[in-house]
């Protein structure tokens, strides 16, 4: 089985995790230095996900990791496993 980000669901983590941490769109629009929220608003709606780079930021400003910001669908437990595996043969 393979594993894959969920961008919708990684948005609404997002936005939620704007509001516990009392941001706006605006207030992450500064934070990150754009000059306009469109990247913003098409991570939460889902259209597309933050940059690794912009996922560091994110990580940082939320206080949380990117593990917690990113949503996974897929068997992790699998991939953990294989990784695992893999390493040990070598």
């Amino acid at each position: 089985m393979y594993i894959s980000i969920n961008s919708e669901k990684t948005g609404a983590n997002l936005k939620s995790l704007f509001k516990n941490n009392g941001y706006s769109v605006r207030d992450i629009q500064s934070v990150m230095g754009f000059e306009n929220p469109q990247s913003i608003y098409k991570w939460l709606s889902g259209r597309s996900l933050p940059s690794l780079d912009n996922l560091v930021i994110l990580s940082k400003v939320l206080h949380t990791t990117i593990e917690d910001i990113l949503v996974v669908d897929g068997d992790v437990v699998f991939l953990f496993h294989l990784t695992w595996t893999i390493h040990l043969n070598r």
